[in-house]
C-alpha cells in the first residue's frame, strides 16, 4: 500500500458511540475498508459517561435500597455503610471495558482507528486534526455520527461545580447532602433514584404537568408515588425562574402552575433538560451539509443534503437513543452497499428509563390513541398479583397493553417495575411481527415468572384475566 492508498476508504464515519462503532463494524463485514475517527474515548457518551456508567450507578443504587429490606429475607447485614465514590469507580471500571471492547472490535474486524477531531473538507474528504498534526483522509461515503451533549438553560449554565451535568454526576466524587434535578425525563429521574439511594435530599423540577413526560400517564404516577415514598420532593407544572449560584450553593427560585414562587436551597444543581446534537465545528457548510432545527438535515435514507454523506443518531433526528442510532448505522451501510431488507422500523423503537421501579414501553399511550382516534382497549395487570414478582419483594407497578379493536393488534404496551427493561422485548418482537394480542396470550409462559404479567395483560385487554 503506498502513501496516498493508506488514506483512502469506502467510508469513514465520524464518531465513535453506539452508532458510529457499529455501522463501522457492519461495512467492514460488508468488505469495505473502513476508518472511524474519534476525538475522546472509543464507544462515545453513551459507553463512558452515559448509557454504561449511569446503569452501573443505578445498579448500586438498587442495592443501596435493598439493604435495609434484606432482614426480611432473612440476611442480617448489619450496619449498612454507603459510598458514592466506590460505586462510581466502580463504573468508570466498566467504561473502560467497554472502550477496550470497542478497541478490541476495530481490530478484529480491521477498522483504522483515527484520533482527533474531525472537519469535512468537501468533495469526499475528512481532514482530522490530532495530537501530531492534521492527517487527511478521503472517502467514497462520510457517516456522521457526532452524538449529543447536555442542554442548559440560559438563567443557569453548567459550570461542572455547582451546576452539574449528567457527565459530572455519574462520576461524583460524593453524594451531595442536597441537589435539585431540574427536568424530570429519563436522565433526570435515574440520577435522582441514583442520589436519593445514598442519601442525598432531592428534589425534582418539571415544568411538564408529569414526571417522564414521553411516558404513559399511569407509568409516570406509579414512579412519581415511589419516590414520594422515599422522601424525595416532586414539582411539576413548576418552571425555573431565577438561579443565584455561591461557592457554598444554589438558590433556585421556582414558579408554580399557580403562580406563586418558591425557593430552593441546595448544594448542587443537575441539569437534565435534554440534549443537543453535536454539529458546530465539523465542516458541514464547506461540504454543503445543510441543518434543520438544530439537527441535520437528513432524507428517509438518513443522506445528508451533500451527495455521499450520511448522519446517523442523535445528530440527525430524534429520538436521541442509542439502539436508534445503531439500527441507523447498519441500515445506512446496508443501503451503501445494496444489501440488507426493510428500513429502521421507527414506530417500533422502545423507551426504557432504569430507575427503580423501572419503566420501559413501546408503541402509542393511551393518551396517543384517544388524540388519533382509534378504537381500542386497554389491558392491566398488576405485579401485586404475579407470583415471581411478590416473591422478589418488587410488586409496585404493572403491565399494561393497549389493543386495537380492529385488528386486536398491540398498538402500544408499557411497562412499570421489575424486569421492565427486559419484558418490553416481548412486545417489540411482537409488533415487528404484527402479532396479534390474542397470539401473545397464546404462547405459553413459565410459571412462575414476570413474563406470565405479559400474558396476563393480554387476557385483560380481551376481558377475560384470570389471576385478578
Amino acid at each position: 500500500m503506498n502513501v496516498a492508498d493508506k488514506d483512502s476508504f469506502d467510508i469513514v464515519v465520524i464518531g465513535s458511540g453506539p452508532g458510529g462503532y457499529v455501522a463501522a463494524i457492519r461495512a467492514a463485514q460488508l468488505g469495505m475498508r473502513v476508518a472511524c475517527v474519534e476525538a475522546g474515548a472509543l464507544g462515545g457518551v453513551c459507553n463512558n459517561v452515559g448509557c454504561i456508567p449511569t446503569k452501573a450507578m443505578l445498579e448500586s443504587a438498587k442495592y443501596a435500597k435493598k439493604a435495609p429490606q434484606l432482614k426480611d429475607f432473612g440476611v442480617n447485614v448489619g450496619e449498612v455503610t454507603l459510598d458514592i465514590a466506590i460505586a462510581a469507580k466502580r463504573a468508570k471500571k466498566v467504561a473502560d471495558q467497554g472502550a477496550k471492547g470497542v478497541a478490541f472490535l476495530f481490530k478484529k474486524n480491521k477498522i483504522e482507528q483515527v484520533s482527533g477531531w474531525a472537519r469535512l473538507g468537501g468533495k469526499g474528504t475528512v481532514v482530522v486534526e490530532g495530537k501530531d498534526g492534521e492527517r487527511t483522509l478521503t472517502a467514497k461515503h462520510i457517516i456522521l455520527a457526532t452524538g449529543s451533549r447536555p442542554k442548559s438553560l440560559p438563567m443557569l449554565e453548567i459550570d461542572g461545580d455547582r451546576v452539574w451535568s449528567s457527565d459530572q454526576a455519574v462520576f461524583a466524587p460524593e453524594a451531595p447532602k442536597s441537589i435539585a434535578i431540574v427536568g424530570a425525563g429519563a436522565i433526570g429521574m435515574e440520577f435522582a433514584d441514583v442520589f436519593n439511594a445514598f442519601g442525598s435530599k432531592v428534589t425534582i423540577i418539571e415544568a411538564l404537568p408529569q414526571v417522564l413526560p414521553l411516558e404513559d400517564k399511569d407509568c409516570a404516577e406509579v414512579v412519581a408515588r415511589s419516590y414520594k415514598k422515599r422522601g424525595m420532593d416532586i414539582l411539576t407544572d413548576a418552571r425555573l425562574e431565577k438561579a443565584t449560584v455561591t461557592r457554598k450553593g444554589v438558590t433556585l427560585e421556582v414558579k408554580a402552575a399557580d403562580g406563586k414562587v418558591q425557593k430552593i436551597q441546595v448544594d448542587r444543581v443537575l441539569m437534565a433538560v435534554g440534549r443537543a446534537p453535536i454539529i458546530d465545528d465539523l465542516g458541514l457548510e464547506k461540504a454543503g451539509v445543510k441543518t434543520e432545527k438544530g439537527f441535520i438535515k437528513v432524507d428517509d435514507h438518513l443522506q445528508t443534503t451533500a451527495e455521499g454523506i450520511h448522519a446517523i443518531g442523535d445528530c440527525a433526528k430524534p429520538p436521541l437513543l442509542a439502539h436508534k442510532a445503531s439500527h441507523e448505522g447498519i441500515k445506512v451501510v446496508e443501503h451503501i452497499a445494496g444489501q440488507g431488507h426493510g428500513w429502521v422500523d421507527y414506530d417500533n423503537i422502545p423507551s426504557v428509563t432504569y430507575c427503580h421501579p423501572e419503566v420501559a414501553s413501546v408503541g402509542l399511550t393511551e393518551a396517543q390513541a384517544k388524540e388519533k382516534g382509534v378504537d381500542y382497549e386497554v389491558g392491566t395487570f398488576p405485579w401485586s398479583a404475579n407470583g415471581r414478582a411478590r416473591t422478589a419483594g418488587e410488586s409496585e407497578g404493572f403491565v399494561k397493553i393497549i389493543r386495537g379493536k380492529k385488528y386486536s393488534e398491540v398498538l402500544g404496551a408499557h411497562i412499570v417495575g421489575p424486569s421492565a427493561s427486559e419484558l418490553i422485548g416481548e412486545f417489540i418482537l411482537g409488533r415487528h411481527l404484527e402479532t396479534t394480542v390474542e397470539e401473545m396470550e397464546a404462547a405459553m409462559h413459565p410459571h412462575p415468572t414476570l413474563s406470565e404479567a405479559v400474558a396476563e395483560a393480554a387476557l385483560a385487554a380481551l376481558g377475560r384475566v384470570i389471576h385478578m
